[in-house]
């Protein structure tokens, strides 16, 4: 943390509004969306509020201060590690899951002001706040807003100096009140938030017990084990589910007083949201929903866009004139040719000729040119398509519908293992699956971390590839389509089934809280979609940039044809593909898009057909999605961990393709 800053902890239940807080604070873009699981790590920016400099920590949804996942017990340490004070984020539509959170922090002794989001909400469901009565029974300055319009953000600036620790006198029933005493006691003298800290103990926080057994005597350490053993053997059910239901009731019994609740009249809306997790009905809408995901992607995003980009801009304006302008520039007898659909160059050299010259000349628009091959793939080629996919994306994100198809996808999950929060990342996987790796902190335990992670590098396409696949579909008979989406979900459902099996642990109840069906704002999916845009341009066009150069490099020492013959026994005879397919199989170990968007240039040029399209789009979808993702699991789970995941992929996808090119032939 920035030591010459006073911190400031944006603390809430997940899908409160709390990064949209954070962006009205420090004018910071941070990621929102209509589902809780966005902010998995802290996110961090200065703000200048009445001429006080403070630094701003987002941190991800917490329903409470004895964290069930990884993301959870980044925000309970960061507040128990660091100083300063908290904002708490709460939804005006469910105070009832928020004031159970307060007097948690109430208990860690940490000054507060708590704002209460998504007002607007709040009144057309018939719900009414009083605020000051609140305030007054709580003790700490509260804030109403409507944080998406910036309602009420000035008076959150202005009153952010009065934070202060909640004053509501409460306590446990006897037995849980006498207990965090006797801990509290036992604890060395030196440690700050002794009663939190005896509470989370009490509660069976194992976190807190690896973190507190190393710094307490083994004497007082056996007695308040003794002590946890004795108060959980009273109760059939967790210490933690008790504790946490006595604080429901108080919050319960405050807002009673405080909240008035009317009929709200939103009939259809409600009707709207049961049928998108009904059984039946609910996949009528999932298939509504994918088609028009095809159209606007795979037929005006892979077809019109890039089609004009392709042919106008790059087919007019910067392929033509730059291989005139090397041709100037690098002087050496030469032809022309088109290959393609671009106009290269075809070099006829005497002895005399310069072969550092045309060395420079084939790197930039030659037949694997960092120009005519290497920009025209990633901005003429993925570029539309991905952009297309990125406000399809957005809509989806922004309107509430994941978190209801995490729903209707529960039961299937179940079979693999895990349950349908599981869901949120792979759906985030469709955008970028190195930030979905990330994200799978939201589930609770090691396995199906595990799990999720495996078959994001497996089965989930990223944005930039999936974008291609849709476009190349749009193009191919539409039975190509199932046929691919069947093996994906063939393989999904197998590879999670069989790690179910084989991997120890449980899975664990599926608990998530539905936000409202929203109309997506333009502004939120404007920002997201040129915030995924930057994030392409940044990471995605240097890598296609760098697999153009490798192809061009090994093509320029005679090595690609080694590597293509080398290669014929696997993709030749087993895949059923022409060799110069080993080409997109072999720079789609960089970036899988990359190798879809070879093949994509194949087809389109008739250097496939239909059925061996299918075969190459299958196996490059089974491929690891890129290095960063490579980096990510490691990041997550070790390198034994991903190293055994890399090992496993690359033989299966080519084993998968082998099997799909024998039953289609």
């Amino acid at each position: 943390m920035n030591s010459g800053a006073q911190n400031i902890f944006l603390v809430g239940n997940p899908n409160v509004g709390k990064s949209v807080i954070f962006g009205c604070l420090t004018g910071s873009y941070a990621t929102v969306s209509n589902y809780p699981g966005t902010t998995v790590a802290l996110s961090k920016g200065e703000a200048l509020i009445e001429g006080h400099t403070y630094q701003v920590i987002d941190t991800p949804g917490i329903n409470s201060l004895i964290p069930m996942s990884e993301d959870e017990s980044v925000t309970r340490n960061v507040l128990l590690d660091n100083d300063g004070f908290v904002i708490q984020v709460a939804d005006a539509k469910n105070l009832m899951r928020a004031l159970p959170l307060t007097f948690q922090l109430q208990e860690m002794g940490v000054r507060m002001v708590l704002v209460i989001n998504m007002c607007d909400e709040a009144a057309k469901t018939g719900i009414k706040i009083d605020a000051q009565k609140l305030e007054a029974a709580l003790g700490i300055p509260i804030i109403t807003t409507v944080a998406t319009q910036k309602l009420g953000i000035p008076l959150l600036k202005e009153r952010l100096k009065e934070a202060k620790v909640c004053r509501f006198r409460w306590k446990y029933s006897p037995v849980f009140e006498e207990a965090i005493q006797y801990i509290n006691d036992l604890l060395p003298e030196d440690l700050e938030n002794k009663h939190s800290l005896a509470g989370m103990l009490l509660a069976g926080d194992k976190h807190i017990h690896l973190r507190l057994k190393i710094k307490v005597a083994p004497t007082e350490w056996n007695a308040i084990e003794a002590k946890c053993q004795q108060v959980a053997a009273q109760f059939a059910e967790p210490v933690s589910f008790l504790l946490n239901r006595e604080r429901s009731a108080l919050a319960q019994s405050v807002l009673g007083t405080t909240t008035t609740t009317t009929q709200s009249n939103h009939f259809w809306k409600n009707k709207l949201s049961a049928w998108t997790m009904h059984p039946f009905i609910g996949i009528v809408i999932l298939a509504g929903i994918l088609e028009a995901v095809y159209l606007f992607v795979g037929k005006f995003g892979a077809g019109t866009a890039v089609n004009f980009i392709e042919n106008n801009i790059f087919g007019r304006y910067i392929s033509p004139p730059s291989i005139w302008l090397f041709d100037h520039l690098c002087i050496f007898p030469h032809t022309h040719e088109l290959k393609n659909g671009l106009l290269l160059g075809a070099y006829t050299l005497n002895g005399q000729a310069n072969i550092i010259v045309k060395t420079i000349h084939d790197c930039f628009v030659g037949p694997y040119g960092l120009i005519t091959m290497g920009l025209s793939y990633g901005i003429a080629i993925v570029l539309p398509i991905v952009t297309t996919f990125f406000i399809a994306f957005s809509l989806m994100e922004d309107s509430g519908y994941l978190p209801r198809l995490a729903v209707m996808v529960n039961r299937l999950f179940k079979w693999m293992g895990l349950n349908g929060k599981a869901v949120l990342p792979m759906v985030l996987g469709l955008g970028c699956d190195t930030m979905a790796t990330l994200t799978t902190r939201i589930l609770e335990s090691k396995k199906q971390r595990v799990i999720v992670t495996l078959l994001l590098a497996l089965a989930v396409p990223c944005s930039a590839q999936l974008g291609v696949l849709l476009g190349m579909f749009g193009t191919m008979p539409m039975w190509t389509f199932w046929v691919w989406l069947c093996v994906m979900g063939g393989v999904m459902f197998f590879v999670g089934f069989a790690c179910d099996k084989i991997l120890k642990g449980e899975g664990n109840a599926f608990v998530m809280e539905i936000p409202p069906l929203r109309v997506p704002q333009f502004s939120n999916v404007a920002k997201k979609t040129l915030s995924h845009l930057e994030w392409y341009v940044k990471e995605a066009i240097p890598l296609f940039l760098l697999g153009t150069f490798i192809l061009f490099l090994l093509d320029a020492l005679h090595l690609l044809t080694s590597i293509q013959k080398l290669a014929a026994p696997l993709v030749v005879k087993v895949l059923g593909l022409p060799m110069e397919a080993s080409n997109a199989f072999l720079i789609g170990f960089l970036r899988r898009d990359y190798g879809a968007t070879g093949f994509f240039d194949m087809y389109s040029h008739g250097r496939l057909t239909v059925v061996q399209a299918l075969v190459a789009l299958v196996v490059i979808t089974l491929f690891v999605p890129c290095v960063a993702n490579v980096f990510m699991m490691v990041k997550e789970h070790g390198g034994k961990v991903a190293a055994r995941m890399v090992f496993f992929i690359f033989p299966f996808a080519f084993l998968v393709g082998g099997i799909l090119n024998w039953i289609l032939r």
